[in-house]
């Protein structure tokens, strides 16, 4: 298990356990569990590059304590 920081820079800074084999359409599923907000409206980035959600975590190398951005489409 891993634990992944995701801030939206509005004062919500989220952390979600999961596995490094999850996908970032699974995160999604866990951040919007834990928000309130809804799985497709959500956009995770780092930077310039939008993580696409068919990808696991372990292929786009996040590790436990990384920080992500989050978006609200």
């Amino acid at each position: 298990m891993i634990e992944v920081v995701l801030n939206d820079r509005l004062g919500k800074k989220v952390r979600v356990k999961c596995n490094e084999d999850d996908t970032i359409g699974d995160l999604k599923k866990l951040v919007a569990a834990q928000t309130g907000t809804r799985a497709d409206k959500i956009r995770i980035q780092k930077w310039y590059t939008t993580y696409k959600d068919h990808i696991t975590l372990k292929d786009y190398e996040i590790h436990d304590g990384m920080g992500l951005e989050l978006y609200y489409n």
